[in-house]
């Protein structure tokens, strides 16, 4: 039994060796996690269709997530919309400012529609699918429909519990081990241009590992415009992985906080071979402290450029929330991404409020696969007569069109935050200048 199990583990850390760690170290692929992404696409589709047939035969009502909301809406402003309720209503303009009684229905209009289709709270939960990826946690329609289906959810079970997860372990705990120790080793290296490669190819080679042990299927758009040294990344978040999302194909400065325990280690480790940003807690509320740093990191042009995600806390892969103005006030040249995931073979959003991070990456590594798409975006600059909200807003809605995410304005804050009261008084300054003008 011993020499059966030295035998076994030998196998397997060849096959890891051979298959997936040397790849991952020149940056090459052999093609196997396309297929078993095709595979799992005629895979799905069969049980997807098994699941409607067996409805049918059975009279089970299918649930149908509605991706675009139950009511529409047209771009139109307040006073507008007042108008238009005066004017059925009673055939006169708003051609005196005065108060009527029957402004009170757009409000209530409103609040009701808000209500029905928010469109805040429902960003901060896990995307419905329309179909099944034999993940009992991403549709509703899971239920008992026939045997050879059960069968197959079981097998997957099986398949992503006993094989993939201990071999997602592995190449996880093998590629932080390497980051670890290969950037504390670089870090001893006098500075030059020797330690500036060998620092981006150890990162390089570390989330490439990393990227494999989630079995992540990317494809990068437009290259040519990948972030280049004295500028800022800005992106759209919706998981930690992100990082190694974009780390695995770049070389960035990272921007965060300091932690203690694991996290700790590995952000030490990493600042010695890199200049990345770390903040105390202390230092983290300081903006202006935290602008200097950012400003003196991108004025040197040698410098990698600094990996930022604006929004500040993760959306669930449906939208792109507001932008915090920090990052854009520095002045640098900054180098829109957009992130797409395709949820159909795993969930890649994080409801930090729900799940804590060892549970959401068990959840994870049980998924399927993580596959999306990158769009690198052309760089751009401030122009003189925007400030540094209309500066953010424009990189925003330039991600989310190329990403096909809906452009919102609110405050990702509201996950865990109640709306502020200087949003409501805002609401309130709109109507107060129709009644009783500027």
């Amino acid at each position: 039994v011993v020499n059966l199990l030295g035998i076994s583990i030998t196998v397997l850390f060849t096959l890891l060796l051979v298959f997936i760690i040397v790849p991952a170290i020149f940056g090459v692929s052999f093609g196997i996690r396309k297929v078993y992404m095709k595979t799992l696409l005629k895979i799905f589709q069969w049980a997807t269709l098994r699941i409607e047939r067996g409805a049918k035969e059975k009279n089970h009502p299918l649930y149908k997530p509605y991706v675009n909301g139950i009511i529409a809406k047209e771009p139109t402003s307040l006073e507008e919309e007042i108008k238009e309720i005066r004017r059925s209503g009673s055939g006169k303009a708003l051609d005196t400012p005065e108060f009527e009684l029957s402004d009170i229905f757009y409000f209530c209009r409103k609040g009701i529609e808000t209500i029905m289709d928010d469109e805040v709270t429902k960003r901060f939960s896990a995307e419905e699918l329309e179909s099944w990826n034999l993940l009992s946690r991403t549709n509703y329609n899971f239920q008992y429909i026939s045997l050879r289906l059960t069968v197959l959810w079981g097998l997957g079970v099986l398949i992503r519990y006993c094989f993939l997860l201990p071999l997602r372990i592995a190449l996880a705990f093998t590629g932080i081990s390497l980051l670890v120790t290969g950037t504390t080793v670089v870090g001893y290296l006098p500075n030059g241009r020797c330690k500036e490669f060998l620092s981006k190819h150890v990162h390089l080679m570390c989330y490439r590992i990393c990227v494999r042990a989630l079995t992540a299927i990317i494809t990068y758009h437009d290259r040519e415009n990948r972030p280049r040294n004295g500028g800022i990344c800005v992106a759209n978040h919706t998981s930690p992985i992100d990082v190694i999302i974009l780390a695995s194909d770049g070389y960035y400065a990272m921007v965060g906080q300091i932690h203690g325990g694991l996290m700790g280690v590995i952000q030490r480790a990493m600042v010695k071979a890199c200049p990345h940003v770390w903040f105390e807690r202390s230092e983290v509320k300081d903006r202006h402290l935290v602008a200097k740093r950012l400003t003196e990191h991108v004025q040197d042009k040698s410098k990698l450029p600094i990996l930022i995600f604006p929004e500040g806390t993760c959306i669930n892969n449906t939208s792109v929330m507001m932008f915090k103005k920090g990052s854009f006030e520095i002045g640098a040249t900054v180098y829109p991404v957009a992130i797409k995931y395709d949820p159909q073979f795993g969930d890649a959003f994080w409801n930090s409020s729900k799940y804590g991070m060892v549970t959401y990456l068990l959840r994870m590594m049980t998924s399927w696969a993580i596959v999306c798409s990158v769009w690198y975006m052309p760089p751009v600059t401030r122009q003189p007569e925007e400030d540094a909200v209309q500066f953010a807003n424009r990189v925003k809605s330039a991600i989310a069109r190329q990403g096909g995410l809906v452009d919102l304005l609110w405050d990702g804050g509201l996950k865990r935050e109640k709306v502020k009261d200087t949003f409501k008084e805002e609401q309130q300054k709109l109507y107060s200048k129709m009644i009783v003008g500027n």
